[in-house]
């Protein structure tokens, strides 16, 4: 991870963002892309991804038990040396701030508005993890305004993008063909006033910036 973090790309425009590649070893990356887990269905709805709270999956204490490797990974990104180094290369406000990790799959129909995750939200790190057909097209959505659209970077496994929440992060996901399905991990460092503990790594430990 640091030395991913080191070795980061760094744009300003439309607001400041940064994508990083080969964030976890390999082998966790391919081990974290073939978990066994189904992908739920959209029947039809799609926009925004709490309109499917009754399906979406969390790095939370019984599937960490239960998969190891999201367990490993949820105390790395835990630890304080990890926290701090994000917190000093994106001059984030992490200490203090709870781990929450979601494990994203996304099949053909899926789109999610443009917004900003401000509010509760301190941190926003997009791990794309699947290389389907034609995956590499299926980046994270950039936009300038919410109307305004300006591109997005490549889906390659096992990269991510990031940028700390602002009144003008504004991202989604423009509705395209999905082969098979996208598989990402959504990590965030939120406040003590995020309301759905449950979701939270370690809901009672916050992180600390070492």
């Amino acid at each position: 991870m640091r030395a991913s973090l080191a070795a980061r790309q760094s744009f300003t425009e439309p607001y400041p963002y940064f994508i990083v590649r080969d964030l976890f070893p390999a082998a966790v990356a391919k081990e974290l892309a073939t978990l066994p887990f189904r992908a739920p269905g959209l029947d039809g709805v799609s926009g925004k991804r709490e309109l499917h709270n009754d399906t979406r999956r969390y790095f939370d204490a019984p599937t960490n038990a239960e998969h190891p490797v999201m367990g490993r990974i949820a105390e790395a990104l835990q630890a304080d040396d990890i926290v701090g180094e994000f917190a000093r290369a994106f001059d984030a406000p992490l200490d203090g701030t709870f781990l929450r990790l979601e494990y994203a799959q996304d099949v053909d129909g899926f789109w999610l508005e443009p917004h900003t995750d401000l509010g509760v939200k301190k941190f926003t790190c997009l791990i794309y993890l699947s290389d389907g057909p034609g995956h590499e097209t299926l980046g994270t959505d950039i936009y300038a305004s919410k109307e305004e659209h300006v591109g997005a970077p490549p889906f390659t496994p096992n990269s991510a993008m990031i940028f700390v929440p602002g009144s003008d992060t504004w991202h989604g996901f423009e509705k395209r063909p999905i082969q098979g399905v996208r598989r990402s991990v959504i990590l965030n460092y939120v406040t003590d006033e995020w309301r759905a503990r449950e979701q939270l790594s370690y809901p009672e430990a916050p992180v600390h910036a070492a």
